[in-house]
């Protein structure tokens, strides 16, 4: 039987951690070279998530099928991430409880405008469209959606 468990990152989950990032976004956008910026990911996993963010694993029957990162000082909700293989489970669902669970008064959040299956997931869970913005580091056009506690 196969058995979803979630447990807090430690340093050595950080490989696998960045490739299921690396090959998340690939399949999500083939046309951009992610293995090329596994480097900039690794940097910025090191320097802007490890040291502020809550993250938390999500294993079946422990192998790594998703993470979430959420910062509940900020209440910012940097990454949500489900192995393509896991799409469409309630994989996605479970880590965005968990990070209401981590950061009740609210999360925000950035995500792109073309990721219309991610929009919809996450109205359809609580949170609403907040604004127009940019992506800090790439320059792409995202919305801000935001979740407060009812």
């Amino acid at each position: 039987m196969r058995s979803l468990t979630l447990r807090p990152y430690t340093a050595a989950d950080e490989d696998a951690a960045i490739e299921l990032w690396r090959r998340t976004w690939a399949q999500h956008y083939p046309h951009i070279d992610f293995t090329a910026r596994v480097d900039w990911w690794r940097a910025r996993w090191r320097n802007e998530l490890v040291p502020v963010a809550r993250i938390v694993l999500a294993e079946i029957d422990g192998t790594l099928v998703g993470f979430v990162t959420v910062d509940p000082k900020t209440m910012y909700l940097d990454q949500i991430v489900v192995a393509p293989e896991q799409w469409g489970s309630n994989i996605a669902l479970k880590l965005l409880d968990e990070a209401k669970r981590l950061s009740p008064q609210g999360l925000d959040l950035l995500v792109n405008k073309d990721n219309a299956r991610a929009i919809r997931f996450y109205a359809k869970h609580g949170f609403v469209y907040a604004g127009e913005d940019k992506n800090p580091v790439s320059g792409i056009a995202v919305n801000r959606m935001a979740w407060r506690k009812e």
